[in-house]
């Protein structure tokens, strides 16, 4: 059932909540939390979708925060709110208002949407495409316990991910970190399988793309490793290998769905590590509402802070490469030097024989009576 009202308010828009319950025989509320989606018209409509797919996991009120650009003076002066209501099927389990801020009110977004949030009950805040700098400090963000941003969407998504850490707030979380919990899942797993220690970690995997920067970063801030990251031409995430003091130990994964783990010593085994949508990634997040300090100890390890480890692994690997060629060259002059003392050797020997046999050969007074007494 939808319900569209145009130049409305907060308490026209609850009031056609409850009609709209009551008309589909559902007055009771059985919602668990209240989602607000602060997104764009352009991406309005797949964020949507994708929070009706977790809400049958999460019952939830969801208001969708969309923000018209005015194009004249006197709209931009101007404030109005329109907002279309869905409850039953298509608002999936639980209810869903879309609320579309005109003029000066969308710079009051947080006025519109807190009296429609859910009484005692938790608040979470997503941004699909476009986050602040700052979304603690966000007038929404400030609403919420939870704030879910999206660094694979943001133009520099790699130092998306630096600002981020300068900013974090307990209850900050990002759906790249997300992405990877299968692979930190599956590693973990691995490292439970042997008792070794862990010397060095490579983690392959697309160019800027914020997943497999968290991902080093969790590894070298568990491990306290050396990280080498290195690129391909993905799907996201491609392989990681860990070389431990019982042989390597590597998780691949070419085809984006099917990944292969090798455990030096055990038959390498097929497990499934398919690419997850944005609903899964949602329902998830929305699984626990606590502070997440895993995430905040790899983002705060710091992508520059694996760079410089990084370039210091291979300047070492360069140093002892230089060293290797400088012990090379300088055992190819002591063999060329010994082989030219040989040679010396062998012409000073012959010198020797020559001369030796010279001397046999030269007649002496005695042979030549002896030859003259026995004609």
């Amino acid at each position: 059932m939808k319900i569209d009202l145009t130049g409305t308010t907060a308490g026209e828009i609850n009031k056609a909540l409850v009609e709209g319950r009551r008309a589909i025989g559902t007055p009771a509320v059985g919602m668990v939390l209240t989602l607000v989606i602060v997104t764009d018209e352009e991406n309005a409509y797949d964020a949507l979708r994708a929070a009706n797919d977790a809400s049958r996991e999460h019952p939830s009120r969801t208001l969708v925060v969309i923000k018209r650009h005015a194009r004249t003076l006197r709209d931009r002066t101007s404030s109005r709110l329109d907002a279309e209501v869905r409850v039953g099927a298509d608002a999936g389990t639980g209810e869903t208002v879309v609320l579309r801020l005109h003029g000066e009110v969308s710079d009051h977004a947080d006025s519109v949407v807190l009296p429609l949030l859910l009484p005692d009950a938790p608040v979470v805040v997503w941004w699909p495409v476009t986050a602040p700098l700052d979304p603690a400090k966000d007038p929404l963000g400030a609403l919420a316990q939870r704030r879910v941003t999206d660094a694979y969407a943001a133009e520099q998504p790699v130092r998306e991910l630096a600002a981020r850490a300068e900013t974090y707030t307990p209850g900050d979380t990002d759906l790249s970190w997300t992405r990877i919990t299968p692979w930190r899942s599956m590693l973990a797993a691995a490292l439970d399988q042997v008792v070794c220690e862990v010397a060095g970690v490579e983690v392959e995997g697309e160019e800027f793309n914020p997943s497999c920067e968290l991902l080093a970063m969790w590894l070298a801030e568990r491990l306290a490793v050396p990280v080498k990251r290195t690129l391909s031409a993905g799907p996201g995430l491609t392989a990681v290998r860990l070389d431990t003091t019982c042989g390597p130990i590597v998780l691949d994964r070419a085809d984006g769905s099917l990944a292969t783990l090798a455990i030096s010593g055990q038959p390498a085994r097929a497990v499934a590590l398919k690419r997850r949508d944005t609903a899964e990634l949602l329902a998830e997040e929305l699984r626990r509402l606590d502070p997440d300090d895993t995430y905040a100890a790899a983002l705060r390890y710091g992508v520059e802070r694996l760079a410089q480890a990084e370039d210091a692994v291979t300047g070492l690997a360069e140093v002892v490469a230089e060293q290797a060629a400088v012990e090379d060259a300088v055992t190819e002059v002591v063999t060329e030097e010994a082989a030219a003392e040989e040679a010396v050797a062998e012409e000073a020997a012959v010198d020797k024989a020559s001369d030796q046999a010279g001397a046999a050969e030269k007649p002496t007074p005695n042979s030549l009576a002896r030859k003259a007494a026995s004609k």
